[in-house]
């Protein structure tokens, strides 16, 4: 799967779990790491596990095998690294404070 097709891929996946506020980055200046980085919200730390639990299930069916997965113990923060695009599945107060897509956005 190409990275574009990815990345709307997990925005569907995300959006099927009720994920809240998705922005899609384009990072590929920014980084050798990835194409896209995908941040979402979710309302709970089990709403949060849930849906990077969806989303890495989700990619790996469909022949993305997730290269890692980090944050599940607490799950105010998981990323889902699913090679060009890397998934930040988050709580709201944890997302103000990292402010991710202040940092990646292109300035």
């Amino acid at each position: 799967m190409q990275a574009e097709q990815l990345s709307h891929f997990v925005v569907e996946k995300i959006e099927e779990l009720k994920g809240r506020d998705v922005k899609v980055l384009d990072v590929q200046e920014q980084t050798d790491v990835a194409v896209y980085m995908i941040v979402c919200s979710g309302s709970s730390k089990t709403h949060v596990k849930s849906i990077a639990n969806h989303v890495a299930t989700e990619a790996k069916r469909e022949g993305v095998a997730p290269l890692g997965v980090e944050g599940h113990e607490h799950s105010e923060w998981v990323l889902v690294d699913l090679g060009d695009v890397v998934v930040h599945v988050m709580q709201e107060p944890i997302r103000d404070f990292y402010e991710l897509e202040k940092l990646w956005s292109r300035k």
